[in-house]
């Protein structure tokens, strides 16, 4: 199955899933105007994928800002993972979050009761401000 990249805009993530891998990424900001127009080729792709999937699949979520309309498809996504899961496959959500975003780790929180796949919370390494 082939690579899905989409560049980062202002508005939209970064995406970068590897089929022949499992391994996922989504990073950035998820504010785009109409969220199913970013969206739907992103979940159609996961879908595509779930017909012939790698035995694990890893997906790292590292979001700065979403909003509801993006929440709802981050969701569904989540949901496909957590069919993977039933199903047999080895799944696993990596939560990035900055230490100073208590509600992006919250958020991370929600989504892992909701669904029954395993999250990983791992914080972003904040660089110290040095005086020179």
């Amino acid at each position: 199955m082939e690579k899905l990249e989409i560049k980062e805009t202002a508005q939209t993530p970064f995406v970068s899933f590897n089929g022949q891998t499992g391994e996922m990424e989504i990073k950035g900001r998820s504010i785009p105007e109409e969220a199913d127009k970013f969206w739907l080729p992103v979940l159609s792709w996961f879908e595509s994928f779930m017909l012939n999937p790698t035995d694990a699949v890893i997906i790292k979520l590292d979001f700065e800002y979403f909003n509801i309309s993006s929440s709802k498809r981050i969701l569904f996504l989540l949901y496909k993972l957590n069919e993977l899961n039933i199903n047999g496959k080895e799944v696993k959500v990596e939560w990035h979050y900055k230490t100073t975003d208590i509600d992006m780790y919250e958020v991370g929180q929600d989504y892992a009761y909701m669904v029954k796949v395993p999250f990983e919370f791992i914080p972003h390494k904040e660089m110290e401000l040095v005086n020179i």
